[in-house]
């Protein structure tokens, strides 16, 4: 298994597909198909029987998971950035690429 360098709680911005340009925080990786699911980026629209939790039912909007090579990190300044791993006191850390500053 490769090692993930977009992590929960990163900005990013997709760089591919039909959701292209839009920004978004990671909430949850699914580190099994290699996709992460982007705060209010890709959504579809789902149907939903009426059940205990959600008596009324019907078409509910969701976030849908994209695949993590469409996905770059946005860096503190803003910017697109590749991640790199280095040792700092002893710890390892990620650090931007563009900036070289630790994320």
């Amino acid at each position: 298994m490769t090692k993930l360098k977009i992590k929960s709680g990163d900005t990013v911005r997709l760089i591919a597909g039909d959701h292209k340009g839009q920004e978004g925080k990671v909430q949850r990786i699914l580190r099994d198909k290699n996709k992460a699911i982007v705060e209010g980026v890709n959504m579809v629209s789902k149907h939903e029987k009426p059940s205990a939790s959600n008596p009324q039912g019907g078409i509910v909007k969701k976030e849908a998971p994209i695949h993590l090579s469409n996905l770059s990190l946005i860096d503190k300044k803003g910017d697109s950035t590749r991640v790199g791993y280095r040792m700092e006191d002893g710890k390892k850390v990620r650090f931007s690429k563009k900036s070289n500053e630790v994320i």
